[in-house]
Order: C-alpha cells, then sequence, then structure tokens
C-alpha cells in the first residue's frame, strides 16, 4: 500500500531532524513534569481560584488550548459536561444528536467551530469512551456514530475539561475539529488522607410539575506516605421530563396528476406543489434515572513508578411515552376533497408549498392519524482500564496505558396504536417558522390503524485499546525532548436483531396470531371462524388520559388541544395481546436499520518538543493505519442459502473490507510576544473516520428497467462502506493578552481545508443483481450491473472562522466574560455544512466573597444546520440559553447552592426552509436546590 507523503510531512519531517544540528540556542528554564503537575493540582476553593487556574494552564500549554475547572463546574448549574462546555468560544452545544427528534432541556452533543459533533473528539482521561443513545432514531440512524452522548456524563465526575483545538502527534487521532478531554480526579492528588464529600438535593421541573431527587458522593482515601490511595465516586439521579411540541414531519408529497388527479383538474395552480407530509400536536414525557460512578485506585511505591486502575459506569433508563395527533394533507387523502382558502408560497429557491388550506368531504373520511408509542429505553456506558508511568532516568520517562470500553443504547419494547382521524372538515395553516401551526377538524372521530414499530433494538459499542507512550529529554539545541509512542485499538459497533412489529389476533395466548383475516369487521375471528373482537386490535383500550391544560402554552395557537389518549400501562396491556411480536417470523433487517462495522487500527507517532529563547512548541509527526469491515443484509437471491427468513423475505449477509494509511504531520509554537502577551500557531493534517451507520453496507436498490439485453443502469440507496475518513488540513492563530491577574483578552483565527468531507450526494457502484431478458422466457442470472445510488459521499469542504474571548474581575468580588465566534461553513456546491452556526457568544457575570456566590451566563447560538429528515434539510433556529447559580457557604463542610437551567423558557425551533416549519417545542425550566457536605 502506498502511502502519500505530503508537503507538510515532508517539512515536519526535515524540521524534526534539523532541530539536533542547528546552532546553539540560549538555554531557558525548563518545567519538569513534576512542576507541571503541581501546577495543575492547585487546591480550588472557589470561582476566582478555579479562573486562575485554568487560565494557568491554558496560557503555559504549547497549544491551543481552553480549560474549565472543577469549581468552574460546581459553581454553575452544569448537570453534565456539555452544559460546561457551551461556555467555551468556539463550542456548539445540541439538544439532540440528529434531525428528527427535535430537543430536550438537556444538551446531549458537542461540535467545535462550525462542524457536527462528530468531528470533535470527546476522551474521557485520554482515551475514548464506547457510546450509547436512549433515542430509537438516534440508535440507529445516520450521523451519530462518532459523537458521544453528554446525557451519561455528569458533571460530579469532572476534575477539569480541556479542550484542544489544535491537533499534535502524540494524541489520539479521530477529531478534525478538535477534542475534548474530560479528566477525573486521582487519589493521591488529594491534600488530606481522607475526604468525603455529597451532594443531597432536588430538582423541580416547570412544566411536569415534579420533584425528584439528585444524589452524589466522593469518598478517598490515601495513606499518609501518598503511595496508595483509593478514590469512589457515585451518582443517583432522577428527574422527570416534559416536552410540547407542534411538529410538521417533512415536505415528501408533492401533488402530481397522477397522485391527485381530481383537485389538480379543478385548481390546476396546484400542480407541484408540495404539502406538508403530517402536522401534529406532539406531547412527549420521560422520567430519566441515572446511576453509576467511578473507583479508582493509584498505586505509587516509589516516586518514580505509579499505577492507576479504573472502572467507571453510567445508565441512564430513559422510558419516555410520546403521543401525537395529526392532521395529514397527503395526496392521497385529500384528492377526494374540495378546497378552499388555500395559499401557495414560494421559498427562495423556487419550491412551492401549500402553506394553507381547508377541505371538505362529502363524507367521512381519513385526514389525519394519532399515534401514540410508548416506549422503554435506556442507554449506558462504561471502561476499565489500567494505566502506569514510570521514569526510567532523568532522561526517559515511559507511560502505557489499556482498557475497554462498552456502551449500549437500547429500545427493548415499543407499546404502540395508530388510530386514524375521520371527518368531514379538517384545516391547517403555516404561521412561519417562529409559531406553531394552527389546524383542526370538524366533529372528528378515531378508529384502529395499524400497529407499527421496531423494537428489541439493541446497538452495541466496543473499543478496546492499549498503547505505550516515552518521553527522552534532550540537550540539544532547541529540541528538548522526544516524545514517541504506539498505540492499537479495536472498535466494534453492531445491532443485535431487531424485531418488527405488527397487529395480530389474540387467542387466549399472547402473541397468538392465527386465525387472522382482515375480511371480518374485527378483522380477528375465534376458533370456529367467527368474528372476535376481543381478540381484535379493532378493540381500543379507553382514552382516559388527556393532555394537561396549558399544553403547548407559549407556541402559538389554533392546534387541538385537551386530546385524550390511552395511559402507557393499558396501552402496554393491549400490546401484550394483539400485537404479532415473534422475532424470528417479524424480523427485519431493512426496517430495524441492522449493521455492524468493525475498526482496527494501529499508530505509531515521534513528536520534538522545541524550546527558545521566548519561544516553545512542539512538531512531529502520527502515522495510523485502519482497518475496516462493513456488514448489512440484502435480499437473497433465488437458490441462495439465506441468513435470514421471515415474513419480510429472505436475507443475506454481506460484508465489504477496506484498509488505509494516513500521515498526520503538525507543528506549534508558543511565542511570548511580551510579558503578558502569548501568540499561537499552529498547522496540522487531521482525520475523522466515517460514521459507523455511514459505512453500513446496507443497500436497496432499483431495477425497473434492467434486463440481461440492455445496459440500463438503475438506481437505489444504500450506506458507502467506501467513503473516505474526512482528511483536513487545519491553520489555527491566536494571540492572548494577560492584562491582569484572572484576566484576559483573545482574538484567533482558524481554517479546516477538507479534502473528502462527508455530505449527501450520489454515487456510482457496481452491485450484484438477479435479471432476466426483456421479453422473459429465458433463465434469470445474477449479474454485475452499474447503479447511481443516493447516499453519502466525499466532497470537498472548508470552514473558516474567528474566535474572540474576554474574561476580568472587577473590584476583587464580582467578575464578567464574554466570547464570540464566527464560522462560516461550505461544501464545494456551497451548501451549509451540517453542525455549522455561523455566530454564537456567551455572556456571564459573577460574585463572591467568601460566604455568598452567584453567577449568571447567557449563551446564543445562530441557526444550525442539523442534517436532514424526511427528505429535505433541517435547521435548528437560533437561540439563548440562560442559566444562574446562587450559593452560600456555611462553612467549610456545608453548603447549599440553587441552580436554574433553561431560565427564559426557551423555544427550540425547526425549519426546512423559510416557509417550511419543521417544529417548535417548549421543555420548561429546571431549578436544583442542593446541600453540599464536605469532610
Amino acid at each position: 500500500m502506498k502511502v502519500k507523503q505530503t508537503p507538510i510531512s515532508q517539512a515536519v519531517l526535515i524540521a524534526l531532524l534539523g532541530a539536533t544540528s542547528g546552532a546553539a540556542i540560549a538555554q531557558q528554564t525548563q518545567q519538569t513534569p513534576a512542576q507541571q503537575q503541581q501546577l495543575e493540582t492547585v487546591v480550588v476553593t472557589g470561582i476566582r481560584a478555579s479562573q486562575e487556574k485554568s487560565l494557568n494552564v491554558k496560557r503555559n500549554a504549547d497549544a491551543h488550548i481552553d480549560v474549565i475547572s472543577a469549581e468552574d463546574i460546581g459553581k454553575m448549574p452544569d448537570k453534565n459536561v456539555a452544559d460546561s462546555l457551551a461556555r467555551v468560544p468556539g463550542v456548539t452545544i445540541l439538544n439532540s444528536p440528529a434531525g428528527g427528534s427535535g430537543g430536550f432541556d438537556e444538551r446531549d452533543r458537542v461540535g467545535l467551530r462550525g462542524t457536527n459533533p462528530s468531528l470533535t473528539q470527546t476522551l474521557l482521561d485520554g482515551h475514548g469512551i464506547a457510546n450509547g443513545d436512549w433515542f430509537v432514531l438516534d440508535q440507529t440512524g445516520a450521523g451519530v456514530g462518532r459523537s458521544v452522548s453528554y446525557s451519561l456524563l455528569p458533571s460530579e465526575l469532572v476534575n477539569r475539561v480541556e479542550v484542544r483545538k489544535s491537533a499534535e502527534a502524540s494524541l489520539v487521532e479521530g477529531g478534525t475539529a478538535g477534542s475534548v478531554n474530560i479528566i477525573t480526579r486521582k487519589p493521591l492528588e488529594f491534600s488530606k488522607a481522607l475526604t468525603f464529600e455529597a451532594g443531597v438535593g432536588a430538582v423541580y421541573a416547570n412544566l411536569p410539575k415534579k420533584t425528584d431527587p439528585q444524589l452524589s458522593a466522593l469518598l478517598n482515601w490515601r495513606d499518609d506516605s501518598k503511595t496508595f490511595g483509593v478514590l469512589v465516586q457515585a451518582f443517583s439521579e432522577k428527574r422527570h421530563l416534559r416536552r410540547d411540541g407542534v411538529e410538521t414531519l417533512g415536505f415528501i408529497n408533492q401533488l402530481t396528476k397522477d397522485n391527485a388527479a381530481d383537485l389538480i383538474k379543478a385548481h390546476g395552480d396546484l400542480e407541484g406543489v408540495y404539502t406538508p407530509d403530517l402536522i401534529g400536536a406532539a406531547y412527549f414525557t420521560q422520567e430519566r434515572e441515572r446511576k453509576g460512578g467511578l473507583i479508582r485506585a493509584e498505586f505509587k511505591p516509589t516516586q518514580d513508578v505509579d499505577l492507576t486502575l479504573t472502572g467507571f459506569s453510567s445508565k441512564m433508563d430513559a422510558d419516555n411515552y410520546n403521543r401525537n395527533y395529526m392532521i395529514a394533507p397527503r395526496a392521497g387523502l385529500i384528492n377526494s376533497s374540495t378546497i378552499s382558502d388555500y395559499q401557495i408560497v414560494t421559498d427562495s429557491k423556487g419550491v412551492k408549498t401549500l402553506s394553507k388550506a381547508t377541505f371538505n368531504w362529502a363524507a367521512p373520511s381519513t385526514a389525519g392519524y394519532f399515534d401514540q408509542i410508548s416506549r422503554k429505553a435506556s442507554a449506558q456506558s462504561n471502561f476499565f482500564s489500567l494505566d502506569g508511568s514510570w521514569k526510567v532516568n532523568n532522561a526517559l520517562t515511559l507511560s502505557a496505558n489499556a482498557g475497554t470500553s462498552k456502551g449500549k443504547g437500547q429500545t427493548l419494547a415499543q407499546d404502540v396504536v395508530e388510530t386514524h382521524i375521520s371527518t368531514t372538515r379538517a384545516s391547517y395553516a403555516l404561521q412561519g417558522n417562529d409559531t406553531a401551526p394552527a389546524f383542526g377538524f370538524t366533529t372528528p372521530t378515531q378508529g384502529f390503524d395499524w400497529i407499527f414499530g421496531t423494537e428489541h433494538v439493541i446497538v452495541h459499542d466496543k473499543e478496546t485499546w492499549a498503547q505505550v507512550d516515552g518521553e527522552y529529554t534532550l540537550d540539544m539545541g532547541a529540541l528538548k525532548s522526544l516524545k514517541f509512542g504506539v498505540r492499537g485499538a479495536e472498535h466494534k459497533r453492531y445491532t443485535d436483531a431487531t424485531l418488527n412489529q405488527g397487529p395480530g389476533c389474540a387467542s387466549g395466548t399472547p402473541y397468538r396470531v392465527t386465525p387472522f383475516t382482515w375480511s371480518l369487521p374485527s378483522a380477528c375471528a375465534d376458533a370456529n371462524g367467527n368474528d372476535a373482537p376481543q381478540n381484535s386490535p379493532y378493540t381500543l383500550p379507553a382514552f382516559s388520559g388527556a393532555y394537561p391544560g396549558n399544553f403547548g402554552s407559549g407556541l402559538g395557537g389554533g392546534f387541538p388541544t385537551g386530546i385524550a389518549y390511552i395511559p402507557a400501562n393499558a396501552l402496554a396491556e393491549y400490546n401484550s395481546r394483539v400485537t404479532n411480536r415473534d422475532l424470528i417470523a417479524r424480523r427485519s433487517p431493512f426496517d430495524g436499520g441492522e449493521y455492524s462495522v468493525k475498526e482496527t487500527t494501529t499508530a505509531a507517532y515521534l513528536q520534538g518538543n522545541l524550546e527558545g529563547d521566548g519561544w516553545s512548541g512542539n512538531i512531529g509527526v502520527r502515522a495510523v493505519h485502519t482497518k475496516q469491515s462493513s456488514g448489512a443484509f440484502r435480499p437473497s437471491f433465488p437458490g441462495e442459502k439465506p441468513d435470514v427468513s421471515s415474513a419480510f423475505g429472505d436475507f443475506t449477509a454481506t460484508t465489504a473490507d477496506r484498509s488505509y494509511t494516513d500521515l498526520l504531520p503538525s507543528a506549534s509554537v508558543r511565542i511570548d510576544v511580551t510579558r503578558n502577551v502569548v501568540g499561537r500557531l499552529a498547522l496540522s493534517r487531521t482525520v475523522t473516520r466515517a460514521d459507523y451507520t455511514a459505512l453500513s453496507a446496507f443497500t436497496s436498490l432499483n431495477t425497473t428497467g434492467m434486463f440481461l439485453d440492455n445496459n440500463a443502469s438503475g438506481g437505489g440507496t444504500a450506506g458507502n462502506a467506501d467513503l473516505k475518513p474526512i482528511r483536513s488540513t487545519n491553520f489555527d492563530a491566536n494571540i492572548e493578552w494577560y492584562f491582569a491577574p484572572r484576566a484576559f483578552v483573545s482574538m484567533g483565527a482558524f481554517h479546516m481545508e477538507m479534502a473528502s468531507y462527508i455530505t449527501n450526494g450520489t454515487f456510482s457502484a457496481t452491485y450484484p443483481v438477479l435479471l432476466g431478458n426483456t421479453g422473459g422466457g429465458s433463465t434469470q442470472q445474477v449479474v454485475n450491473r452499474q447503479f447511481t445510488i443516493t447516499g453519502l459521499t466525499n466532497k470537498k469542504a472548508a470552514v473558516t472562522g474567528l474566535e474572540f474571548a474576554f474574561e476580568t474581575p472587577i473590584a476583587n468580588n464580582f467578575g464578567v466574560n464574554a466570547n464570540y465566534t464566527y464560522a462560516d461553513g461550505h461544501d464545494a456546491d456551497g451548501h451549509v455544512l451540517r453542525g455549522d452556526v455561523k455566530n454564537s457568544f456567551t455572556l456571564g457575570g459573577f460574585f463572591e466573597n467568601d460566604q455568598f456566590s452567584a453567577r449568571v451566563n447567557y449563551s446564543y447560538t445562530d441557526d444550525i444546520f442539523i442534517g436532514t429528515d424526511r427528505g429535505t434539510d433541517y435547521y435548528q433556529k437560533g437561540n439563548g440559553v440562560l442559566s444562574a447559580s446562587l450559593g452560600y457557604k456555611f462553612n467549610s463542610n456545608f453548603a447549599l447552592s440553587l441552580d436554574a437551567q433553561n431560565l427564559n423558557d426557551p423555544k427550540l425551533k425547526y425549519y426546512a426552509s423559510e416557509v417550511q416549519p419543521r417544529g417548535i417545542y417548549r421543555n420548561g425550566r429546571q431549578f436544583y436546590l442542593t446541600a453540599r457536605l464536605k469532610f
């Protein structure tokens, strides 16, 4: 395999070798590792001291880095690490990982500098962590695989967080835009031999009007000689969520003479116009319970040897119930109506949308649907690692790390019923992207329509790694030390067999589905062939629940409220009787999104740490080899032994293998322009591998018009196992002025030139298909033919931006901070990049004395391109979040804090274009009251 050496890599290698033989440069006093460690473990007792500690780490680092210390997190209403990172310039926080799920009150994904979260490497104590998602659409959907759910990472675990915006050869590859390293505490860092800390509190959410317990505890013991210590942390946090929303589920329906002939005959201007697929009043409730902890043992028998054994686990049960009462202005339903009071609007791209209409039918007809979906869901993540360091002598230090991490996201059950809504009159009106659409029915009735949904969705994520690093101190001019190392890792992401449920008939035994016939009024019969409504899904439970009286308050008006629904327990009992959940007969690899990806990487690096008169830096190169194997299913050919047989057909497992090698050079320099002004420059090449779901070998081919005796090509959709990783050349420049203690102002510029960005598009590929001749009559044959595939492909893209940050104390007890980021990201066709936020800023202020503290923070992000969903682009409209915290310290052992999130009650708004709204949601405010004990 050939490895192409770039001009950057050539320059780095030449410079690394040349640094050992240059003219003598005046030597500067160099911090030893022990001194650096001492700097990073300053005892922090308040906001002001923590800021000073964070700025010291930032100022002295060779690379561009932002730091949040533990006290920063503790003094803010930060219930996971993502909340804290929202205050860092260039950081984008998403409320949901992908398009289609809408947004929730807890920040879930982190992206850097106008790129999607998958391009940001998240590490825990310097190594990767396996991920799990609780929402079913995120478990197997596209665009989630490389990012990490911060919902599983409570802030109580954190010592500090380092956000690195420039790459180094010694760092694990994977973050095109940068990396977030979450660093936890170590037992021997504690000043006292025995330390106990606990947080006992409660959270009140004003929308569901629920109060739930929040508990965390830390116990650390070390011996007096600081040679052995044990740290135990635990957390148990429960809370209720309620989300009110009015959502428009896509604009995939275009009125044509084929699907709406009668309507277009009467109103010719409707031809080619798009209609909303569904508009619904969505009432979502959830109970989240996050439990877990960390245990760590550290052994330091001598000053030169340090061993640490760590185990971490976090699991979040996330059962949820979503009810969506919807109008369906689809061509097939509205073609039989007469339309009046309608309006057609055209967006900036020339797309026409039916933004308003009233439909009348001569007899009651289906005009909408009511989906009630209750899910048993959870997500979890854990790791087990062993770290060690050995100072061999004054010149050589070795370190090693090995471990394994497992994540799991699962939806074990979906209790579902869909009813059709019948009426003689229905209407809707889109009201822009800031207000919920209005819609309604005249005297609607409901009846059973279907039972659907994929359950037994279990997605496994596993990573095993081992690495060895070394640093050799030199005295060779500017080259002060050489760092080197090797690393190997194996990552697996795969699904278990999924189940695509459907309606069935109960005959005394749950899940019995025969005899079954749709010809009878109730669709089910007894053993004698008689109509048996009691065995039928047509006989619905009582609709004894109802949307709350204040549903949708603040979202707009004119949509249904007070909607009756089936309680979750009654829906579960109903599904247990009349739902076909046969795991073999109802297995559908396509509908369930089954896939597997195995990835093996080996890497080695060499990095020189440089220092001269008033400057320092590093230069190096990292070589990494990647082997990938992707698996999925396709329909089996006749005569072929299938791997899966079910009611949905026969399926054969497929695999696709590939490998590639990357050279990743990097160089950075830190210059002391003056005593208080620091400048930084960095240039690097980075790589981020494609999301796991994108690499799936799944294919769905259309062979219409293809025969053995013609050369017609086909179409279809598919995963792309041949996707190149995102390779980027990054430039970063920053200047920082530390004009006073705990004060600085900075300005920076960055550019990412991505040669192989991954985005939606089309590509050509060859697949085996079963074809016959045009006239028929001949034996069909399996042949390889060309297809034009709609899916993910590589394209050139770039991100260019600026960052500004400011922080200063005022009159000793007060302080303010602010930052602003501009990022302009587009692909070669001019389309905005997923995750791009053109403008974002944060404003904050605090007061603190020996007893009382107060802090307020406001963060704003511009419109974000989330991705694609239901055939259209999906954007989150710009919005701001206001948070605040009050604290009172009674003494060194006891303190109270009141933290508030989403104080401004933000509305999360989503849209496809300026005339096509996709959703507006309200999650309400959350208040945390916590008593903190420390001994």
